[in-house]
C-alpha cells in the first residue's frame, strides 16, 4: 500500500505530493540539461551502450569531484534497502561492479560506471536506512541534491522502491523534484521475486495510477535483480536516454534563429 506521509504541494503537478525530508522538501530546480560542451557538434550517430562492457570509473564525495560534465548519465537512486547496487550489477552482468553490503546504506559515494563513449551510469547515495551518524546523513544528502540540481549531462532518473512497500516518503519526494525539474523517471519496483505474479501486478497498476498525473514523465515496471527479470524494459529506457541527441536539435533551432 502507498503510505499518507505529510506532504506539500507540487507546482507544476498540484496532484502531486511530497512529504517534509530532515524538516524540509526537496525541492530542486534545474537548468534545461545539456549533454555536451556549449557549441559543440554531433560528429556521428551515438552507439548504443554496452553495459555487459561496463567499467568502474570513479567515485566522487562532492560534486566538485565529479567526472567533466559532458555526454550523457542515467542516475540510479533510492533508498538505502531498495537494492540500487544489485540492480546496476544484474542490468550489467558483473556481480563485483557496484559494491553491495550486507548492511544497506553503507555507499557514502556518487559511483560513476562508464557503459559507453561518454555514457555514463550512476550509483547515488543511499538514504534513510544505515546507522551512521546524522551529520553524515546530512552530507549525502547535500551532495546528492547539489548532483541533481547542477549536472548538465543527467539525462534521467532510475528510481528503486521496494515493490513490497512502494512510493515511500523519499521516492515521493524525488517524483516531486523530477515535475519541478521536468527530469524523465524510470521507476523500478524491485525485489519483485518475493511477490506472486497476480500481487505484482496489482502493485504495479497500483503505483502506475499514482504517478499517472505526471503523465509520460514518469514510466514504472517491474525487476528483479536474484531473478534477472525486467532488463529488456530497463534497457530500453536506457538506451533511449544515454543516446538522447535532441539537444543538438535545440542547439540548431537556437541557431537559425539567431540575427
Amino acid at each position: 500500500m502507498c503510505s499518507r506521509p505529510l506532504v506539500i504541494r507540487c507546482e507544476k503537478h498540484p496532484t502531486i505530493h511530497a512529504p517534509l525530508f530532515e524538516g524540509r522538501a526537496i525541492i530542486l530546480k534545474m537548468d534545461t540539461p545539456t549533454n555536451h560542451p556549449k557549441g559543440a557538434a554531433l560528429a556521428e550517430p551515438v552507439s548504443k551502450p554496452a553495459y555487459r562492457k561496463a567499467a568502474f570509473l570513479t567515485s566522487a564525495a562532492k560534486v566538485s569531484q565529479c567526472p567533466e560534465d559532458i555526454g550523457w548519465e542515467v542516475a540510479f537512486a533510492g533508498r538505502s534497502n531498495a537494492g540500487k547496487s544489485s540492480a546496476i550489477n544484474s542490468l550489467t552482468q558483473n556481480h563485483k561492479l557496484a559494491r553491495t553490503s550486507k548492511t544497506p546504506g553503507r555507499t557514502q559515494l556518487i559511483n560513476f560506471f562508464t557503459v559507453g563513449e561518454q555514457q555514463r551510469i550512476v550509483d547515488l547515495p543511499g538514504y534513510g536506512y544505515a546507522k551512521v551518524p546524522q551529520k553524515l546523513k546530512q552530507d549525502w544528502t547535500k551532495q546528492m541534491e547539489a548532483y541533481l540540481q547542477e549536472r548538465q549531462s543527467l539525462r534521467g532518473l532510475i528510481l528503486l522502491s521496494d515493490c513490497r512497500h512502494p512510493l515511500q516518503p523519499f521516492d515521493q519526494q524525488m517524483l516531486t523534484w523530477a515535475a519541478e525539474a521536468d527530469m524523465p523517471v524510470h521507476m523500478l519496483l524491485t525485489k519483485c521475486d518475493k511477490l506472486s505474479k497476480g500481487a505484482g501486478k496489482q502493485t504495479l497498476l497500483k503505483v502506475r495510477n499514482s504517478v499517472a498525473p505526471l503523465g509520460e514523465l514518469v514510466t514504472c515496471q517491474l525487476f528483479s535483480a536474484l531473478k534477472h527479470t525486467g532488463h529488456g524494459e530497463l534497457i530500453a529506457t536506457l538506451d533511449q536516454w544515454l543516446t538522447d541527441t535532441s539537444v543538438f536539435d535545440d542547439d540548431s533551432e537556437e541557431a537559425d534563429l539567431a540575427p
